[in-house]
Formats: C-alpha cells, sequence, structure tokens
C-alpha cells in the first residue's frame, strides 16, 4: 500500500474519532437571562484560550436549586461547586426563588445563538453542557415550591375558531398580520423579524401548525404563570416558583424543511419572543426572576428532558417514624414522664435553696442590687 495513502487513511481516522468524541462529550447548551433592576447571574467566565466554559447537566440542575433558594445536592463534587460559585453570585440570602426554565429540543446551538441574545440584552451567561447524561432537579415538596408546566397543549380548553384568534393576537404583538382560518385551510401568519426577513407560516402544513401553536401555548401559558403569581403573592403563602417545560415546534420545522432559511426564521421568532416574555415575567417577579433557556441536539422522541424536575419523597421517613413509635408507645411516655417529674424536682429544690440564700445574705456581699448603699 502506498505510503501516503495510508497517511491520508490514518488522518481520516483521527479526525473521524475527534469529532465523534466532540459529539459525545457535548449534548447541547445553556443560556441564563437575568434581569436588568436585580442581578443573580455573573458575567461571563472564559477560560485562559477565551473559550467558553462547559458545565455538567447535574451543574445546571444544582444551579438552578440554589437560585430557588435550595442546597445543592450534597453529592455534588468539590470542583462542581467551584464551578457554582463561577456562575452566581456570592450572596446567598439573595436569590429568586423562582425560575423560568425552557427546554428547545433538536436544535443546534447556532440557530440560537448566545451572541445574538447578548445584543439584545446584557444580562445573558451561556455555557456549553458536556456530557450526555441527564440530571434530576429534586425539589423538598409542594408546600414550599410551586412547579408550573409550560407544554400544556391547547386542545384541552382551545378550539379551531380559538387558535385563530390567538394567531392574530400573536401576530398583533410582534407587528405582523394573521389572514385566513384554519377551518377553511388558509391561515397564514406572517411576522417580521429583527434581521429584516419575514417569516411565513401557513397552518394548513403540519410542521408550521406545529410551531405556531406552540409559541400561543408557551405565550397562553405564561400569562396565565403571571396571573397564578399574582394571587400568590397577595395570599400569605410564600412559595419558590418553578416554570418549565419543553418546545419542540423548531424540531418539526427542522424535520419538514431541514437546516434552512425556515428554520433559521423560526428560531430568529422564538428568540425575540423569548425575551419579550423574560421581560414581562420580570416586570411581574419584580426582577426576581431567572430565565433558563437550554438547547438539547438530541429529538425529543428520543429522550426525555435534560434537566427533570421532580420531588424528593419524603413519606417512607414518617411512616417509619409512625410504625416505631406505635409499638412503643407506653414506654416513651413512662420514659417522658419520669423525666418531667425529675427535671420538675430539681428545679423546685434549686428555686427554694436560693431564695433561701438571697434572704439570708449579707448586704455587704451583694455587690450587684446594693452597689450604691454607704454602710458606716
Amino acid at each position: 500500500m502506498d505510503a501516503r495513502l495510508v497517511v491520508n487513511l490514518s488522518l481520516l481516522i483521527v479526525v473521524a474519532s475527534l469529532c465523534l468524541q466532540t459529539r459525545g462529550e457535548s449534548s447541547g447548551s445553556v443560556v441564563f437571562l437575568d434581569g436588568s433592576s436585580q442581578r443573580y447571574i455573573r458575567k461571563h467566565p472564559q477560560d485562559a484560550a477565551g473559550k467558553l466554559n462547559s458545565m455538567s447537566s447535574f451543574e445546571v440542575a444544582a444551579t438552578m436549586s440554589v437560585l430557588l433558594g435550595f442546597a445543592p445536592p450534597s453529592s455534588l463534587p468539590a470542583d462542581s461547586s467551584c464551578k457554582l460559585n463561577k456562575v452566581l453570585l456570592p450572596n446567598p440570602f439573595d436569590r429568586p426563588h423562582a425560575l423560568f426554565m425552557l427546554e428547545i429540543s433538536g436544535i443546534e446551538q447556532p440557530l440560537l445563538s448566545a451572541e445574538n441574545l447578548k445584543s439584545q440584552t446584557s444580562n445573558v451567561f451561556s455555557s456549553r453542557i458536556s456530557g450526555s447524561s441527564k440530571a434530576k432537579l429534586e425539589l423538598p415538596g409542594e408546600d414550599q415550591v410551586s412547579v408550573v408546566p409550560l407544554d400544556d397543549p391547547l386542545d384541552l380548553d382551545c378550539d379551531a375558531a380559538c387558535l385563530d384568534k390567538e394567531l392574530k393576537d400573536l401576530a398583533n404583538w410582534m407587528g405582523g398580520s394573521y389572514v385566513g382560518t384554519i377551518k377553511s385551510q388558509d391561515g397564514k401568519l406572517t411576522v417580521p423579524l429583527a434581521t429584516g426577513s419575514t417569516l411565513n407560516l401557513h397552518v394548513v402544513k403540519k410542521a408550521d401548525l406545529q410551531f405556531a401553536s406552540g409559541i400561543v401555548s408557551l405565550i397562553r401559558n405564561v400569562k396565565k404563570t403571571v396571573e397564578f403569581h399574582e394571587d400568590l403573592s397577595e395570599s400569605n403563602i410564600k412559595l419558590s416558583e418553578i416554570m418549565t417545560g419543553r418546545f419542540t415546534g423548531i424540531e418539526a420545522l427542522i424535520a419538514e424543511y431541514g437546516w434552512g432559511d425556515i428554520s433559521h426564521q423560526g428560531a430568529e421568532l422564538l428568540q425575540t419572543i423569548l425575551l419579550k416574555l423574560s421581560d414581562m415575567l420580570q416586570v411581574s417577579y419584580r426582577g426576581k426572576i431567572v430565565g433558563v433557556v437550554i438547547l438539547t441536539n438530541e429529538p425529543s422522541s428520543e429522550s426525555g428532558m435534560l434537566v427533570d424536575v421532580t420531588y424528593t419523597a419524603q413519606i417512607s421517613r414518617l411512616l417509619e417514624e409512625e410504625s416505631s413509635s406505635t409499638s412503643s408507645d407506653s414506654e416513651v411516655l413512662l420514659v417522658r414522664r419520669s423525666l418531667a417529674w425529675i427535671t420538675g424536682v430539681i428545679l423546685l429544690i434549686s428555686t427554694l435553696i436560693g431564695v433561701y440564700l438571697l434572704l439570708n445574705m449579707p448586704l455587704t456581699r451583694d455587690t450587684l442590687l446594693y452597689s450604691n448603699v454607704k454602710l458606716d
């Protein structure tokens, strides 16, 4: 075999292995959107080479736990704890206790550019997510935190006429137009974008309808959350709040049109809507909320969410304590009564002895109560 051919094959194998290793090490990216009135996230850190630092999914979940006002998992390694200090501002008594977390599946990072986000808002922290393992954000319970879904479908309370109205409201909100109806299969949504291009969606197409309905559902769920927060703020109940969900509209556009102009325009529209929703939430929560946008390059049909929100199980401990207490109630009651009687007798004797000594103490010995008495 020719020596040049051997060298070329070796280089090809090395490059392929490096590409596979890179794909295996990175499963997406995360973007933190902070408010302008109150800051909870540091400025973006960089290493010596000027490249963005990476975070694992467990570190992202731990960061979200701290922002909600809870302690990070005890199993978190020391280097991960140091990385959390590089992300969060060093004020443990000032946390937002509210998060807006949206996972966008089947999307590459260039479609939702962090640099474009930074040009529209200054308080942005972005990082690659290394590894493909998934993490759980374990919350203490429903009595301490409220979890509101962002991906509730519209089919539950919105028919075709309702969706037409929502699309018209979306077009007016974004300075566009919506003509036709879904029932007549001629509905068309036209939205101007910040880059000067225009996104045209024909809702007769399945992918366009899935993207548009996903946008409408996201906006409706955020508005419902704002109403719930206002009702909650008027009561005496103090809960941490997290909004969580997954958006698959971009994934539908990519499956239909590929990596073309329509997918890029859809991502640009989604980015603009996320920033507008973030501003709405900042006003409603008075700056005490942080947005978390997670981008994953895995399709939603093949995997669950990269960071799954769950409640920690506390029922087993309560059942164990209850079962052990029922078996020895009489013994525990006897011990408690004995300790109470012994403590009471000791306190009574000590009080009587103290009173006797105070009544028979000479004035010259009491330097606290009679310090101003002058004796001849």
